[in-house]
């Protein structure tokens, strides 16, 4: 048996590490518990090639997925956790794999995961529901210092990441995301198998940030998405007026008809009126 395979064997069952902390879950925390090993190795082979590289786990509660990349080959595994019930469980997982766990007590939306580790990078995590896409969105403006994120979200989020123009499920987040990244939606996970239980079903992605993404500030990009879809009825002429700028003539520099709709422009589209706008309202775009 390998030395990882020895201290799994070692570690208690997840369900007596929440009992013996009184990990019960807190919803303040948007926290449900994924406890099937089965799950978790299946996520933690979802991220790809791992062997000798940086594993960012965000919200590891008791450890089943953190478990499970420590089963693999990761050179180091950095778990960030704001529970500090969850930060003294995963002491054992620290004790267990001596010099391949950091577990960092605070808050995701402060840290850059950057920061703790070296790279190759990759994010592997069950996120938090409440806090998934303010932290997906800090990520995707560097997306470049990770190797890839594979990513737990509810299924409706996870939907728009990989929607192309045209859809329903299309919008603000989905150009962002598809700008810094390619997505690939891999598989449902039903409420069932978390402790516990939501009420909505969850899905895993992976995103490899792309080698050269279209050249465009990042601020600009997400002023312009927000206005577009923050009135995805109206025609752009209109839709973009709360820019502040002359919204027929940024989309005439943008070579984008007056009457389209913002569910009909792909991610192109978008980065050339970012493009345009930066350039006519530099102060506002910076």
């Amino acid at each position: 048996m390998s030395a990882p395979a020895q201290a799994a064997a070692a570690l208690p069952p997840l369900r007596e590490v929440i009992r013996r902390h009184d990990l019960l879950a807190k919803k303040s925390l948007g926290q449900h518990f994924l406890l099937d090993l089965n799950l978790t190795r299946r996520i933690a082979r979802a991220a790809g090639e791992l062997a000798g590289a940086s594993a960012v786990e965000i919200g590891p509660g008791p450890g089943g997925l953190t478990r499970a990349l420590l089963e693999g080959p990761a050179a180091l595994v950095v778990a960030i956790e704001r529970d500090p019930r969850a930060v003294q469980a995963l002491a054992e997982l620290a004790a267990a794999y001596p010099g391949r766990v950091v577990v960092i007590e605070g808050d995701a939306l402060a840290i850059d995961p950057a920061s703790l580790c070296p790279a190759p990078r990759h994010i592997v995590a069950n996120l938090p529901y409440n806090v998934a896409t303010p932290l997906l969105v800090g990520w995707l403006k560097r997306a470049r210092d990770y190797a890839s994120m594979t990513l737990m979200f509810q299924k409706e989020v996870a939907r728009r990441l990989v929607a192309a123009p045209r859809g329903e499920d299309y919008g603000r987040l989905s150009v962002l995301t598809q700008w810094a990244c390619t997505a690939k939606l891999l598989f449902d996970i039903p409420p069932s198998a978390f402790t516990p239980p939501p009420k909505v079903t969850s899905s895993v992605v992976r995103l490899v940030p792309r080698d050269a993404p279209e050249p465009v500030a990042v601020a600009a990009l997400e002023r312009v998405t927000q206005a577009a879809f923050g009135q995805r009825r109206k025609m752009l002429r209109q839709s973009l007026k709360s820019l502040g700028v002359d919204a027929i003539a940024l989309l005439g520099a943008a070579g984008i008809a007056p009457e389209k709709r913002a569910e009909e422009l792909d991610v192109a589209a978008f980065c050339a009126l970012a493009r345009a706008f930066a350039a006519t309202a530099p102060r506002a775009a910076p």
